[in-house]
C-alpha cells in the first residue's frame, strides 16, 4: 500500500491541477526568464543617457553589461544546491524578491555605484532562475513532448532580448532611462503569486549536501579577474601590470576550480558531465550560442545608434520584427525536436545564423531599416531552431538524478559564452576600427587627389555659410577626422559581424558530437536511494 503524495510535490501538484498542472507551472518559470532575459538586453539601448547623466565612461558603462553577465553566469552554479537544500518553489521566490529589490534599487540608483551594485545583484538573480525554469519543464513533461515544451520556453529566453531594446528605447525617449530598471517587476509580482500556489517544495527531507563554498569562491575569482582584465586590457595596454596580474589569477583560479572540484565529494560543477559524448558537444554549442546572442544584441543597438543616428526607439524598434518572427518559429522548431534527431536541427540553425550575420558584414550607413531588419530576423529563426534542440538534446542524454546539475551546467556554459562575446567584440570592434582609422589617417596627405579635393569643397561650402576664413581650413580638417572615425568604425562593426558568423560555422564541429546517443552513466546507489523508481512511476501515472 502506497502512501498518498504530500500535496507540495510534483505528484501532489498534479493530483490536485490535473493535465493543466504542466502548463501552469511552465507559465510561472517563464515569468522569471521572461523577466530576467528582458532585463540583461534593455539596459543596452539606455547606455548612451546613463553615460551623460553619471559622467560615466565606456569603461564603467561596460560593467552594466558585463557585471550583469558575470553575476549571472556565477550564480548558476548555485541552483542545484539550493534547489537541493530549500526546494524549488522556495528557490524561486527568494531569487525573484532579491531581482525585484535590485531593479527598485536600481531605477533609484543615486550614483554610478549603486547602479552597479543593481546591476550584479540582478544578474546573481538571474543565475538562480534560469536553469531552474528548464528543470521545472523537465519534470512535469514526458519526455516524447520536451522538445516541444522547450519551443515554448525558448520563446521568453529569445523573445524577450529581441522586445526588450524596443520597450526599452520607448522608455528612454517618452520617459527617462530610469524607467527600464522597472519595466520587468510586473512580470516578477505575477510570477511570484503564482510560484506560491504552483510550484513544488523541497523533494527529498534528508540533510541537503554541503555548499562547495571553495569551489564558488573560486569560481568567483576566476569570472571577475577575467572579465575586468578583457574589459581594461584595450584601455591599459594587454602587457600592462594591472592586465597580466588579472589575468594571471584568473588562470590560478580557473586551474584551482577544475583540480578542486574533480576532488572534491560535493562539487558545485559535476565536470564528469562532460564525459557525456552528447552532452559536452551540446555546451560547446551552448558557449557559442551565447556569445552568438549576446553579442549580437550588444552590436546592433551600438551600430544603428552610433553610425546611423538611430533614435533609441528607432533602433529598438529594429528588432521588433525579429521578435515576432521567433513567435512562429519557436513551437515549430519544438515540435521538430520532438520528431528529428537533435543534431541536424541544431547544425540548420547554426548556419542560418551564419549566414545572416555574413550579411550583416555588408552593413554601411546607407543600409535601409527593413533591410537591416531582414537580416536579423533571419538570423533569429536560426537561433529559433537552436534553441529547443540544444536544450532537449543536451538534458535527454542525461538521468533525471543528474538533471538539476546538468541545466545548471548548460545554461553556466551559455552565460559563459554571452559574458565571453560580449567581451572580446567589444575587443576586437575597438580594435579593427582603430586600424582602420589609422589606415585611413595615414592616407590622407597632399598627394592624394580626393583629399585635396574634399577639403576645397568643404571650405567653399563654409565660405558661402559666413564662417571667418580663419577658421575654414580648421573646420574641414574637423570635418574629414571625423568622416575618417565613422568610416573606419562602420568598417570595424562589418569585421566583429563577420566574426561572429564565422564562429559559428565553427560550432558545426562540436554540434556533430551531438550525432551519437551516449548511454546516461551509471547512478551511484546514494543517487538511486534519493530519486526511488516508484516517485518517477506516480509521475508518469498523473500524467
Amino acid at each position: 500500500m502506497t502512501s498518498a503524495p504530500r500535496p507540495d510535490s510534483i505528484e501532489g501538484l498534479f493530483a490536485r491541477f490535473g493535465p493543466s498542472y504542466r502548463w501552469l507551472v511552465t507559465a510561472t518559470v517563464m515569468m522569471g526568464t521572461i523577466a530576467t532575459i528582458l532585463t540583461a538586453t534593455i539596459v543596452n539601448v539606455a547606455l548612451p543617457d546613463i553615460m551623460g547623466a553619471f559622467g560615466m565612461g565606456q569603461d564603467k558603462a561596460q560593467l552594466l553589461s558585463t557585471g550583469f553577465l558575470a553575476a549571472m553566469t556565477g550564480t548558476m552554479l548555485l541552483n542545484a544546491w539550493m534547489v537541493d537544500t530549500l526546494g524549488q518553489r522556495a528557490t524561486f521566490m527568494l531569487a525573484i524578491t532579491i531581482f525585484i529589490a535590485a531593479s527598485i534599487m536600481g531605477g533609484l540608483a543615486p550614483a554610478e555605484g549603486v547602479l552597479i551594485l543593481a546591476r550584479v545583484l540582478q544578474g546573481g538573480a538571474a543565475g538562480i532562475l534560469q536553469p531552474l525554469a528548464m528543470q521545472t519543464i523537465f519534470q512535469v513533461f514526458p519526455p516524447e513532448k520536451r522538445g516541444s515544451a522547450m519551443g515554448i520556453y525558448g520563446i521568453g529566453v529569445v523573445l524577450a532580448p529581441a522586445l526588450g531594446p524596443t520597450l526599452g528605447g520607448i522608455m528612454v525617449d517618452s520617459f527617462s532611462w530610469r524607467y527600464v530598471f522597472f519595466m520587468a517587476v510586473p512580470f516578477c509580482f505575477i510570477g511570484l503569486f503564482m510560484a506560491a500556489i504552483l510550484m513544488p517544495g523541497r523533494a527529498t527531507s534528508g540533510p541537503p549536501r554541503k555548499f562547495d563554498w571553495i569551489g564558488f569562491g573560486l569560481m568567483t575569482v576566476f569570472l571577475v579577474t577575467l572579465l575586468n582584465g578583457l574589459s581594461n586590457g584595450q584601455r591599459d595596454g594587454w602587457i600592462s601590470d594591472p592586465i597580466l596580474r588579472d589575468f594571471a589569477i584568473a588562470l590560478v583560479a580557473g586551474i584551482g576550480f577544475i583540480v578542486w572540484e574533480l576532488r572534491t565529494s560535493a562539487p558545485m560543477l559535476n565536470l564528469k558531465l562532460f564525459t557525456n559524448r552528447v552532452y559536452a558537444g551540446a555546451s560547446v554549442v551552448a558557449f557559442i550560442f551565447g556569445a552568438g546572442i549576446f553579442g549580437s544584441t550588444f552590436l546592433i543597438p551600438l551600430f544603428v545608434q552610433t553610425i546611423q543616428g538611430y533614435t533609441p526607439t528607432r533602433s529598438g524598434l529594429l528588432l521588433m520584427p525579429a521578435g515576432l518572427i521567433l513567435a512562429l518559429v519557436f513551437p515549430i522548431a519544438g515540435r521538430l525536436t520532438d520528431r528529428t534527431p537533435a543534431y541536424a536541427t541544431v547544425m540548420f540553425g547554426l548556419v542560418i545564423f551564419a549566414l545572416s550575420s555574413f550579411l550583416m558584414s555588408n552593413v554601411d550607413t546607407n543600409t535601409s531599416f527593413w533591410l537591416f531588419a531582414w537580416w536579423i530576423m533571419l538570423g533569429r529563426i536560426g537561433l529559433g531552431f537552436i534553441m529547443p534542440s540544444l536544450n532537449a538534446g543536451a538534458l535527454k542524454a542525461l538521468p533525471m538524478t543528474l538533471l538539476s546539475q546538468g541545466s545548471g551546467a548548460i545554461n553556466f556554459v551559455r552565460q559563459l559564452g554571452g559574458a565571453f562575446g560580449v567581451n572580446l567584440l567589444s575587443i576586437a570592434l575597438e580594435r579593427r576600427s582603430q586600424l582602420y582609422v589609422d589606415s585611413f589617417t595615414a592616407a590622407q596627405h597632399a598627394g592624394n587627389s580626393a583629399t585635396t579635393a574634399m577639403l576645397h569643397e568643404v571650405t567653399g561650402l563654409f565660405a558661402q555659410a559666413g564662417v571667418p576664413e580663419a577658421i575654414r581650413q580648421a573646420g574641414a580638417m574637423n570635418y574629414l577626422g571625423r568622416v575618417i572615425y565613422s568610416q573606419g568604425n562602420m568598417l570595424g562593426y562589418r569585421d566583429s559581424f563577420f566574426i561572429v558568423g564565422a564562429i559559428f560555422l565553427a560550432a558545426l564541429v562540436p554540434a556533430l558530437m551531438m550525432r551519437r546517443r551516449s548511454t546516461p552513466p551509471a547512478l551511484p546507489a546514494s543517487e538511486a536511494m534519493r530519486h526511488p523508481p516508484s516517485s518517477q512511476n506516480a509521475i508518469q501515472q498523473s500524467r
